[in-house]
């Protein structure tokens, strides 16, 4: 039963991930083997993280500080790439490139913070724990990250 039920929730949450971390850390490659490392590890404690509330928190977090871990060890920035998108939504994607493209001129912490509370839907204290910080901070860093979006996307638009 819990292999079953372990495999709905990676069925479910594994692509959405897999694409936040992708978006934070500007790398399909490396997004693609945290979004596995960490999906590995709540295999492993399955009954411990299936009994949270929101078991696809504890996998961002996971994966997020392995993210970090990794970049202090190499020491190197992120670099955003855009990730492949499907054709035939021309509108869709233009908004999106450039969303993309906004979100690259973020300072990394704040694209972390943008990527994990709207695209990974974390909660502002989830988002926090992630990124190992006061929810306080968290909020101020996604005003001026918003701030600064909004500025970028209107430019776009002229």
């Amino acid at each position: 039963m819990e292999v079953l039920e372990f495999e709905a929730f990676l069925a479910e949450h594994y692509e959405r991930v897999r694409r936040a971390l992708a978006l934070t850390l500007g790398e399909t490659g490396r997004a693609e083997d945290l979004a596995q490392e960490a999906f590995a590890r709540a295999w492993l404690r399955w009954s411990a993280v299936s009994a949270m509330e929101r078991p696809v928190a504890w996998v961002y977090v996971v994966a997020v500080n392995q993210a970090r871990r990794d970049l202090r060890r190499e020491l190197r920035p992120a670099t955003l790439s855009v990730p492949p998108r499907p054709a035939d939504m021309a509108g869709a994607v233009a908004t999106s490139i450039s969303l993309q493209v906004a979100l690259t001129s973020l300072p990394a912490r704040q694209r972390a913070a943008v990527v994990l509370r709207y695209l990974a839907d974390l909660s502002i204290a989830e988002v926090a724990q992630a990124m190992r910080c006061a929810e306080g901070t968290v909020k101020s860093t996604l005003h001026a990250a918003l701030a600064h979006l909004r500025i970028e996307m209107e430019e776009d638009e002229q």
